[in-house]
């Protein structure tokens, strides 16, 4: 007959390398959801310059429009002012 006797060393280490593992795996989540979310901050802030710019160019309702949605702004004139400073 073999008796084996579990030492309580295995299962702290098992716990240690489980936890470890979780909050690894929590730091990158949110180090990736704060990349996602910086990137969409960039993304957004060069179509509000891209769009001023071919709105300087070329004042159409569509620009317009891709600016009122960007910007929240619903005022031509506003939307004029704001690409004003944006551009500058």
């Amino acid at each position: 007959m073999k008796l084996e006797l579990k030492t309580e060393n295995e299962n702290y280490s098992k716990s240690i390398v489980y936890f470890l593992r979780t909050c690894f795996k929590l730091a990158l989540i949110i180090i990736f959801c704060d990349i996602s979310l910086k990137l969409a901050i960039i993304s957004r802030h060069y179509q509000i310059d891209y769009n001023c710019k071919l709105l300087s160019v070329q004042k159409s309702k569509l620009n317009f429009k891709k600016l009122s949605q960007l910007s929240k702004l619903k005022n031509k004139q506003r939307i004029r002012e704001f690409c004003r400073e944006v551009v500058k």
